[in-house]
């Protein structure tokens, strides 16, 4: 539910998004402004803008496929706060992605994100901590285990942030993947025995 909650809000402000690019630049991410002008409402309200409709639904379909699983592990492991985690890890996502960002950036006003690909990276990553042998399809075609497709996916994100030579930011996923694998051990670290059992089955 939380989840169709968020693909709501989220479809509807990049719409408008859309529709008004003064919108789109006040929401954006922008580490100087944030630094230096104090806007600090932009580190969440990035994620919440698309920069065009196909940004807005790859992002929006991965948090449809993987949200509710989360959804479901975290009201099995944690009862009644399963929906506060939930939060916490989707807008932990959120603000720990632009942290390299934010610094590499702080005088740089040139510099704008947006979308919500670090909090969906950190829900994939989360799904494939406690699920890291399901199969999941690379290139939407070939079947592999969650945590080799986790493992190519951070090492790939790396070299690209290296590169720098597309529009994508590589370092946002690949910071919000490692915070979406970690966090369900930062909640309760008995976890993590469990995510190593799992592999040894696949070993």
């Amino acid at each position: 539910m939380t989840t169709w909650f968020i693909i709501g809000i989220t479809a509807f402000i990049s719409y408008m998004g859309f529709q008004n690019r003064d919108l789109m630049t006040k929401l954006q991410f922008n580490a100087a402004k944030i630094i230096q002008e104090k806007e600090y409402y932009r580190l969440v309200t990035h994620a919440f803008i698309h920069a065009n409709w196909s940004h807005l639904i790859v992002n929006m379909l991965v948090l449809y496929f993987f949200g509710p699983h989360i959804e479901s592990f975290f009201g099995y492991y944690f009862g009644n706060k399963a929906t506060a985690f939930y939060l916490l890890l989707y807008f932990g996502g959120i603000l720990t992605s632009n942290l390299w960002s934010l610094v590499k950036n702080k005088n740089n006003y040139y510099y704008n994100a947006v979308g919500a690909s670090g909090a969906v990276s950190a829900v994939l990553f989360a799904f494939i901590f406690f699920a890291p042998l399901e199969k999941l399809l690379l290139f939407f075609v070939l079947p592999i285990p969650a945590i080799l497709f986790a493992i190519g996916y951070l090492f790939y994100s790396y070299q690209m942030s290296k590169q720098k030579n597309d529009n994508v930011a590589h370092d946002a996923h690949f910071l919000g993947s490692v915070f979406g694998f970690i966090f369900p051990i930062l909640l309760k670290p008995g976890l993590f025995e469990n995510f190593i059992d799992k592999l040894f089955a696949f070993l």
